[in-house]
């Protein structure tokens, strides 16, 4: 009989209550403010990281997870008699933590030859960040409390990961300058002018999609631009940061669109803030084919 385990890393933004409820295990990335390192989940929450954000003068760097660390839960696991072993993780060009579960597999195996045949590993690429691949970590954990096998599991995270897509806006420019996401003298520049890009994550990709004069337009652009590329009548989630009216906006901005309110709302991370600045508004769903 299988027993299973789904595991993610912290940057799909995952709720607490949904980690606890389904028996996700979250693998917590650290961050260093200077000298000072803090680990997700366990010394800040979202709040208390924003609030970082604003009070440090430099950006912060965060880790990625080694394959240490990924060889030691894989231990873990094969020995509380796991068969199964599904990871879901952070964008493989943003991080090496999707290739270090891979090496981690592969040294597991060369450390436990009994292991073979017995416990299985699959390693899922998110392409993505926060709830693009955080929804399908839910969603792969509720068929787990259905019954569904590994197989019909693995199989629903492969097809549903290269569909995921996200648009959102950058209201502070100088955490994305900072960064490099944006070159420095296009975000004071756009900051002066009260420009306000906004981003698309597809397919491992993070580009520039478009822009907006001022804050009043942002959330409707980001909204038809969101609606233009979703799969018609599927389900959608929103994102945002450390203001809640910018989610309120877009849930009623994109209800008023499609006729229907979106089935989660994910906060962001210290992956994403660090890079786009705490105030953020989105939309995640899936592309049409």
């Amino acid at each position: 009989m299988e027993k299973i385990k789904i595991i993610t890393d912290s940057a799909s933004d995952i709720s607490l209550e949904d980690e606890k409820r389904y028996g996700i295990d979250v693998m917590p990335f650290t961050i260093a403010f200077g000298e000072e390192v803090y680990t997700s989940r366990v010394d800040y929450d979202n709040e208390k990281l924003y609030q970082m954000l604003e009070e440090f003068p430099e950006i912060p760097k965060s880790s990625q997870i080694t394959s240490f660390t990924f060889e030691e839960k894989l231990s873990q696991y094969f020995e509380e008699g796991y068969t199964d072993v599904i990871f879901v993780l952070i964008n493989s060009k943003g991080s090496a933590t999707f290739t270090n579960s891979i090496m981690a597999a592969e040294s597991f195996f060369e450390e436990h030859p009994e292991a073979e045949g017995k416990f299985h590993i699959v390693s899922h690429d998110g392409r993505s960040y926060t709830g693009a691949y955080g929804y399908p970590v839910v969603q792969a954990a509720r068929m787990l409390e259905e019954g569904k096998t590994a197989r019909e599991i693995n199989d629903y995270l492969a097809e549903i990961l290269k569909k995921r897509e996200i648009y959102f806006g950058i209201y502070d420019l100088k955490y994305a300058g900072k960064s490099g996401r944006i070159p420095s003298a296009a975000a004071f520049l756009g900051e002066k002018l009260g420009i306000k890009p906004i981003m698309k994550i597809w397919d491992r990709e993070i580009i520039t999609a478009g822009k907006c004069r001022g804050e009043k337009k942002l959330i409707a652009k980001i909204a038809g631009m969101a609606v233009s590329d979703m799969e018609p009548g599927t389900p959608y989630q929103v994102v945002y940061g450390n203001d809640t009216s910018c989610k309120e906006d877009m849930i009623r901005k994109m209800t008023e669109l499609v006729g229907y309110g979106p089935d989660d709302t994910y906060q962001i991370g210290a992956e994403v803030s660090v890079n786009a600045g705490p105030k953020v508004a989105g939309v995640i769903f899936c592309a049409r084919s």
